[in-house]
């Protein structure tokens, strides 16, 4: 069966109905899988692609598999799926609630089978960042291999983040969380940490198995393990800066956490794609100084030429995920030095920073690159609420579930298979309520390493059943540097 499988074409495919190219039944993106059948006619071939059976022109089938990113909207926070050319599936990032599980069942089947993914990323300590993370590891058919993190964990008492240094400036936390071993040592200390949130997810997770080691990434790192500058796909650590094995306090616990975001880096072939958290205009100063070596902030227009110059050999890419959901709190040298063809911002409903800012959006179309640089928001791509109102009774039964699964005893081979019956009584419930997010709202971004699509589904299909909202991003020429050449 495995030598059936095969990908939508480039920028996307139609399947139709019969081999006539007539009657539309489904609108495929670039990349998207699909299974050939036996049948052959009028150069068409017979399929089965996103659950229906039919026809597709035989031009359209390609063999190769693309890099994929879903900047999934988990409304306020971030969350990105990676599936690279080798099936390797990573989380970066879950938000805060529970639409990147609810996204990652409908993906991979209800999990009805275990599913192990190659890693789940959390960039920094915010909970609208790291807690999606909580409901995966209830899953029992979910499972990471490895978790990554930046070594900053909560904890309680007055020192929020860990003692600090107290002479000299700068001052810097004095204790990372770096390995599984010293994860386990701080997390068996229940009074260091007890109430918080974050080690509250991690202890359970690491009880449940639902990953099997972490790590703490730097600079220093290099790359991801396993995606070193020597593979097709490679993943570049560009943050957090350690200085002397610490991180460096940035004023504050908030700016703290968030400016010592993870930081990639994806390069696939001649495609390049930033992952840049949380971070903010001190850290983004502190990343400019390592990777260029030179002062910041920069003290004429020469040395920000200076800078941007040398900058954009390390950060310059053709897709960037806005920092921080849009935050005003940005260097506009760091945006000019990112210097993209693409911007995706996740922002979400019913927040109180008016998250994407106007600043921010005029000042990445500004240091954008070509004639017409492109901005998408997984907020505004969905312009349903997020949760569609159900009837109050639904509502209450759903609470009552959750709570009685929540305080269910485990003490017995009966309990526990009687707080599985009770999950599978809440996932069937919570099939009912219809969640735009599973479908609209989200940044789809495939690529080749070539070229670059970048799509959203639209909430109203248009003729012809034109199911998607097709940006192409391609090279000028024989080789050329990228660029956007039109709306699909």
């Amino acid at each position: 069966m495995a030598d059936k499988i095969r990908w939508a074409g480039y920028p996307s495919a139609v399947v139709f109905a019969e081999p006539d190219g007539k009657k539309a039944v489904q609108h495929l993106l670039w990349g998207d899988w699909l299974r050939l059948k036996t049948g052959r006619r009028n150069g068409f071939a017979e399929v089965h692609a996103r659950g229906c059976d039919g026809w597709m022109r035989e031009e359209e089938v390609q063999e190769e598999r693309l890099l994929e990113l879903i900047f999934v909207d988990i409304g306020q926070g971030d969350g990105c799926l990676v599936v690279t050319p080798k099936d390797q599936v990573m989380v970066i990032d879950a938000g805060d609630g529970d639409n990147m599980f609810r996204f990652l069942r409908w993906r991979f089947g209800k999990f009805s089978k275990p599913f192990a993914f190659h890693a789940a990323v959390i960039s920094h300590p915010d909970s609208d960042h790291y807690y999606g993370f909580d409901r995966l590891f209830d899953e029992p058919n979910a499972s990471f291999g490895t978790l990554y993190h930046n070594g900053i964990l909560e904890r309680a008492g007055k020192d929020s983040l860990g003692p600090k240094t107290t002479t000299g400036r700068p001052r810097f936390l004095q204790e990372l969380v770096r390995d599984t071993a010293e994860l386990r040592a701080f997390l068996a200390d229940e009074s260091r940490w007890k109430g918080k949130r974050y080690p509250t997810m991690l202890a359970k997770g690491l009880g449940n198995g639902s990953f099997a080691e972490a790590q703490a990434l730097s600079v220093e790192d290099g790359h991801l393990p396993g995606f070193g500058p020597d593979r097709e796909l490679s993943i570049e650590i560009l943050g957090p800066v350690r200085e002397q094995g610490r991180l460096r306090w940035l004023s504050s616990v908030g700016k703290t956490k968030n400016g010592h975001s993870v930081v990639l880096k994806l390069v696939y072939r001649d495609v390049r794609v930033l992952l840049g958290g949380d971070l903010n205009i001190p850290s983004e100063e502190l990343l400019l100084e390592h990777h260029t070596g030179l002062s910041m902030p920069p003290k004429s227009p020469a040395e920000y030429d200076t800078i941007v110059e040398a900058a954009r050999r390390v950060f310059e890419v053709d897709v960037a995920k806005a920092c921080h959901h849009g935050s005003s709190d940005f260097s506009s040298l760091y945006l000019e030095a990112t210097n993209p063809i693409a911007t995706v911002v996740s922002s979400g409903d019913d927040e109180p920073h008016a998250h994407p800012r106007a600043d921010a959006l005029g000042t990445m179309g500004r240091h954008s690159r070509g004639d017409r640089p492109l901005i998408f928001s997984t907020e505004l791509s969905r312009s349903t609420k997020e949760n569609v109102k159900q009837p109050n009774v639904l509502r209450s039964e759903l609470k009552r579930l959750r709570k009685e699964i929540e305080e269910h005893p485990t003490a017995t081979k009966a309990d526990r298979r009687r707080k599985e019956r009770l999950q599978k009584s809440f996932d069937a419930l919570v099939d009912t309520i219809d969640r735009s997010v599973a479908v609209y709202g989200a940044i789809n971004v495939r690529t080749d390493g070539r070229r670059v699509v970048l799509a959203q589904k639209l909430e109203r299909p248009r003729s012809k059943g034109k199911k998607w909202d097709i940006y192409r991003i391609e090279p000028q020429g024989d080789g050329g540097p990228l660029r956007f050449v039109s709306k699909h």
